[in-house]
């Protein structure tokens, strides 16, 4: 059965009180887990442990952490605290990432995306085992050290994220799971092919490698603000982050609407970029409109084989009521 988890807001919220209180919603709901992705806004590890201290099941994790702000045993002793302070609730989500925010904010080269995540995620294995770390990479070259803590009693699952081919085929071929976004129902089965390609290559059963969908979701009475919520926050990660949301359209079929949002929001006309975007393209990649309309299309999406959780994440400009209506119209007794 696929289980529902939830996104936490990435977009910028009142008060630390108001992520966790979304997460002890989520909680009481039914959600499975609460994720937070990390982008410019509060730090994951920060919220997540705000999140543990204050919930009693639901399962955390950051999706993603990036791989070029924190070394990786930085990661791998982080994921050792979290999975401490939350009894064992923490599944741990990397990623590259993509250049607009790793070269913007984080002043770092955008260099070799896919042997970084892999080197991450070999090294904060290690790292968690408890063992002396002796590993030499392409990439990364370190040894001599290990967890001056006990390491974790439960293991930390460690998920990959990643949108092209090859990057998925890497979560299938390393990772404990693959984390999916911005995906038609025709795209994801594509990737779903990379997955099993890589378990294959890596000698593993794919169905040991749990898929994660994260979808765009607005749930509101009116289905008009839910649609043009949904709409602005693609407009903008097509438009406004570089190439990477783009490409990844226009690998689905959707490369002129891709074009022409790019197009409209760099000249400045953002109404017509939400304008290129039409309600079919905003049921292919999430759950938005009414209540009714919204449960329908995630159930879609959930029906997937081959996809294990679906996460509701928000529209960026979401206001409070907005979340929590959403919320609870797609729990998991709907």
């Amino acid at each position: 059965m696929t289980d529902r988890t939830v996104h936490l807001p990435v977009a910028a919220q009142p008060s630390l009180d108001a992520l966790v209180s979304l997460a002890q919603r989520a909680e009481s709901r039914g959600y499975r887990r609460a994720w937070l992705p990390e982008t410019w806004g509060r730090d994951a590890a920060t919220v997540l442990s705000a999140v543990a201290e204050r919930t009693d099941d639901i399962g955390i994790g950051p999706s993603i952490l990036n791989v070029y702000s924190r070394s990786p045993a930085l990661v791998g002793q982080t994921a050792a605290t979290l999975q401490e302070l939350s009894g064992g609730r923490l599944r741990l989500g990397l990623g590259p990432s993509g250049p607009a925010v790793i070269e913007g904010w984080h002043g770092q080269r955008f260099e070799r995306p896919l042997r970084r995540t892999r080197e991450y995620v070999e090294i904060v294995r290690a790292v968690l085992s408890g063992e002396t770390v002796n590993y030499d990479g392409d990439v990364f070259t370190l040894g001599g050290f290990r967890l001056r803590c006990g390491p974790p009693e439960a293991p930390v699952p460690i998920d990959a994220a990643g949108m092209g081919p090859k990057s998925v085929e890497l979560a299938g071929r390393f990772a404990d799971g693959w984390h999916a976004l911005m995906l038609t129902p025709d795209g994801v089965r594509d990737r779903l092919a990379d997955l099993r390609r890589g378990a294959d290559l890596g000698g593993r059963d794919p169905d040991d490698v749990r898929v994660t969908l994260s979808l765009t979701c607005a749930a509101l009475d009116d289905g008009d603000r839910a649609r043009r919520l949904a709409r602005q926050h693609l407009a903008f990660y097509v438009g406004a982050m570089g190439t990477f949301y783009r490409e990844a359209l226009a690998r689905q079929g959707y490369e002129e609407t891709a074009e022409a949002v790019a197009t409209a929001w760099g000249s400045g006309d953002r109404e017509a970029a939400l304008a290129a975007i039409d309600d079919d393209l905003l049921t292919d990649l999430g759950a938005v409109g009414t209540p009714e309309d919204a449960r329908e299309q995630l159930r879609a999406f959930e029906a997937i084989e081959g996809v294990d959780s679906v996460a509701v994440s928000f529209p960026r400009g979401a206001e409070p009521s907005d979340l929590d209506a959403t919320v609870d119209a797609l729990a998991p007794e709907h």
